[in-house]
């Protein structure tokens, strides 16, 4: 924390803060209570053309205030850090908790879940980075982009983004925890024309640490030549065939079974995967893991949202769902135990296998390459998927030309079953990692 930096972004002051407001909680009549308090600040520049399109300096900060009173519950929240705001908000709480039906599931979490470590997980790499050197890292990106490749003809800009902030959660139960994090970015989007027409592509990277971020030339170039590739896309007839999804594609497949498994979904009733802890979804090759204690993770905690502390698990191993997604409300409406999920699932991951990208295309021979998703055509009640995509069509195990205005669609529990190989090629890019997946046949509807 720098010389100048102002005292309410300081863990201390934003802890005294938490603590506070759960006392006033007590005092004004609440059971229990929980309360999180946070500040952040950040840069967003963005350059198009070689110019300036926009620069955003952003300073956030909230106190956000739960109370119980019985099983009846009410929240409230403020901007304001004074004493005369933190009683209004808290008081607003506990009005609103009095006219609310009592919920018999409501309340904190079990205490002996609470974390009792908290390990330092490497997550604070703030970037001492102004405007201009943000605006010069972004022109050097879109330029790199735009002199990669003579086709390359209009760009819709270059972005830089870096943003750190503190948090702290506290409750009535005696635990505060505080959690400091850092996240940078690096984007580039760009346009590529012939005679056939126009495509447009992107490429990005973000971390914990600017140093572990690729080059803004080396992005740059990724999307160009992401782009580029797009050049002389056609539709194809439909067919029924194998569907090799690259990793940046593959890990929406995660997050389906993530949504799937989550608490508010099986308790509801919203998810085509109820009653499905101990069943094979997967092949007995899949293996699929959350790691909330990875060192640098952009999904890294060491408690949830409730303050349960997280742990490193297997949610499918030998194709077997191991285990639900779920937070302490979900888990008592399941008759369950939370897993330490408030907030979601951390650094969810399906593990790679041993083929690059160019042997599993080999291995499929004919079929479709899925390199972008459009659209959200996916049905979490039934499983039912169908969504438009954009690729290319292989034969004899070898890319033939770029395909587009397809939908690819399927039953998600037949996608998940239906994988025959999880390729080399990890990539994590946020809370999620995915190398490429290949499933053995989808409906391509086309011309």
């Amino acid at each position: 924390m720098s010389a100048s930096a102002p005292e309410s972004s300081t863990g201390e002051f934003l802890a005294d803060l938490v603590q506070r407001s759960l006392e006033i909680a007590r005092r004004q009549g609440a059971t229990s209570a929980e309360a999180s308090a946070s500040n952040g600040h950040g840069l967003a520049m963005t350059v198009r053309l070689g110019e300036v399109e926009s620069v955003e300096h952003h300073r956030d900060k909230g106190l956000g205030i739960t109370v119980f009173v019985g099983q009846s519950k009410g929240s409230a929240a403020t901007s304001d850090f004074s004493e005369q705001a933190l009683a209004d908000t808290v008081r607003a709480a506990i009005t609103i908790a009095r006219h609310t039906t009592a919920d018999p599931y409501a309340g904190l979490t079990d205490p002996e879940l609470l974390a009792r470590d908290f390990p330092d997980l490497d997550l604070y790499h703030p970037w001492e980075i102004d405007a201009d050197r943000a605006a010069e890292l972004a022109r050097r990106c879109e330029a790199a982009a735009r002199g990669h490749d003579p086709r390359i003809c209009n760009s819709e800009g270059a972005s830089v983004g870096t943003g750190e902030g503190i948090s702290v959660y506290g409750n009535t139960l005696g635990f505060l925890g505080t959690s400091r994090g850092s996240r940078h970015s690096i984007s580039c989007s760009v346009l590529a024309g012939n005679q056939d027409g126009m495509q447009r592509d992107y490429w990005f990277d973000v971390a914990r640490s600017a140093s572990d971020l690729s080059s803004p030339e080396q992005i740059g170039i990724t999307s160009a030549e992401r782009t580029v590739r797009r050049l002389g896309s056609r539709k194809i007839s439909t067919c029924v065939a194998p569907v090799l999804f690259e990793n940046q594609a593959a890990s929406s497949l995660l997050g389906h079974l993530a949504q799937a498994i989550s608490g508010g979904s099986l308790y509801r009733k919203t998810s085509f995967l109820l009653d499905s802890l101990g069943k094979q979804l997967f092949p007995q090759t899949v293996r699929i893991y959350e790691e909330p204690l990875r060192l640098r993770g952009l999904g890294s905690c060491s408690f949830d949202g409730d303050g349960v502390a997280t742990r490193n698990r297997d949610i499918v191993a030998g194709g077997v769902l191991q285990g639900y997604i779920l937070d302490s409300y979900s888990a008592r409406k399941l008759g369950m135990r939370s897993t330490g999920n408030a907030g979601g699932a951390h650094n969810l991951t399906l593990a790679p296998g041993t083929l690059d990208l160019d042997a599993m295309l080999r291995n499929m021979g004919r079929g479709l390459l899925v390199t972008e998703l459009i659209g959200f055509g996916v049905n979490m009640v039934t499983g039912d998927y169908s969504r438009g995509a954009a690729g290319f069509w292989v034969e004899n195990g070898q890319i033939q030309y770029p395909v587009e205005e397809i939908t690819i669609a399927g039953h998600l529990q037949d996608v998940f079953l239906g994988i025959a190989e999880v390729g080399s090629d990890l990539l994590v890019h946020g809370n999620s990692g995915s190398p490429s997946i290949l499933i053995e046949g989808m409906t391509i509807a086309g011309n």
